[in-house]
């Protein structure tokens, strides 16, 4: 038995595609008995619960002990569910996750997760304002990543972080990027689905429409992105961009200046692989910060996947490299307008390699190091 434990995330499209997909790929494909087991927040607890129960049915999910910096207090309800199921194995997704985990003292092999820098994203981007777990977290960062039995990245560019902001040595780990879910995996490219939902928000078949997915948090960079795409709505009234995103007012001020050629619809998660294939170009620019330079944006292979060659920016994780050795897109600062607008062919092209690179069966021998910990 093994638990895949997170603590204080949510249920989103990312928890979806990068938690319980991962789950639902151990267990289905690599017959591995295994449990989610997820420590959420009080507000809305019981709509979250039945969000992620409605996608993983014999997932645990239980109310985390008010304030994250009380995370230690949870070790009691943890104790519990772990004499209860007797896990060999705890793959714990990030820092906090892989704390509770050590508090266990029991004779349990811990896998980390490590999703990013998580030090330098909390610093970077206020992910948390709480002075004492800000003041350890980078002791936290360095024992769970030191101390535990095995570990995952999300990339190279994180693991030479490891190496040289935490002297980590050890050859006791996988490289395993975020991975696509299985409605990607399954996209079904064509001049006629292209069409249908170019329509359905207004857009037309010749328009160039650059594609920007998901929220427009801190690290983001919407600045970076409003200075890219402001001077090419202004010079072409064919040009669209659509945000799939929920209301915010960085996008409203752009919609206000170019009405008409802005569009925004907020998708749920399983509707995201339908919508982003109407686009051209996905965006996938943001600052030059430890967070986004050792990071693994889902967004790149989704929009790989759905045929749009990728807007990025110098220096994420690495799929700026790997983008120029594929011929994938553009670096952000030197996209001509005059590209050619990508053809079927090429769109189909560009899809079939991402999902090859970024399903998790490419990944399935990484996954059984990991589970045979």
């Amino acid at each position: 038995m093994i638990f895949y434990l997170t603590f204080n995330e949510a249920p989103s499209g990312i928890f979806s595609s990068q938690v319980i997909d991962v789950v639902k790929f151990l267990d289905h494909d690599l017959k591995t008995e295994i449990r989610l087991l997820a420590f959420i927040s009080l507000r809305g607890f019981l709509e979250n619960k039945r969000k992620i129960k409605q996608q993983l049915p014999n997932s645990i999910v239980l109310p985390m002990f008010p304030k994250m910096k009380n995370w230690k207090k949870n070790k009691f309800v943890l104790n519990l569910f772990f004499l209860k199921y007797k896990p060999k194995t705890i793959i714990a997704r990030s820092v906090m996750a892989t704390k509770l985990a050590f508090e266990l003292k029991s004779k349990v092999k811990i896998v980390y997760d490590g999703r990013g820098a998580i030090e330098a994203e909390w610093h970077e981007y206020k992910v948390v304002t709480d002075q004492q777990l800000l003041n350890n977290i980078h002791a936290y960062e360095k024992e769970v990543i030191l101390n535990s039995d095995f570990r995952i990245s999300v990339s190279n560019v994180l693991l030479q972080f490891w190496k040289e902001t935490f002297s980590y040595n050890s050859l006791k780990h996988v490289i395993i990027p975020c991975t696509l879910n299985s409605d990607f995996e399954k996209i079904q490219i064509s001049t006629g689905e292209i069409l249908e939902k170019r329509k359905e928000i207004g857009i037309n078949v010749n328009d160039i429409v650059f594609v920007y997915s998901g929220m427009v948090a801190g690290w983001q960079s919407f600045e970076m992105i409003f200075s890219f795409i402001q001077p090419i709505l202004k010079n072409s009234s064919s040009t669209k961009i659509v945000f799939f995103s929920p209301s915010d007012a960085g996008i409203e001020k752009l919609q206000k200046l170019f009405p008409g050629q802005v569009i925004r619809k907020h998708l749920s998660p399983d509707l995201v692989s339908k919508y982003l294939l109407l686009g051209d170009y996905g965006l996938l620019i943001r600052e030059q910060s430890t967070t986004n330079k050792v990071a693994s944006p889902v967004k790149f292979a989704e929009y790989l996947a759905s045929g749009l060659k990728v807007i990025i920016s110098e220096n994420l994780g690495d799929y700026t490299q790997l983008s120029k050795e594929k011929g994938w897109g553009y670096i952000y600062n030197e996209f001509n307008e005059a590209a050619v607008k990508p053809h079927l062919n090429t769109k189909l092209q560009i899809s079939a390699e991402a999902v090859r690179l970024f399903s998790k069966q490419t990944y399935k021998l990484q996954y059984q190091q990991l589970i045979s910990v």
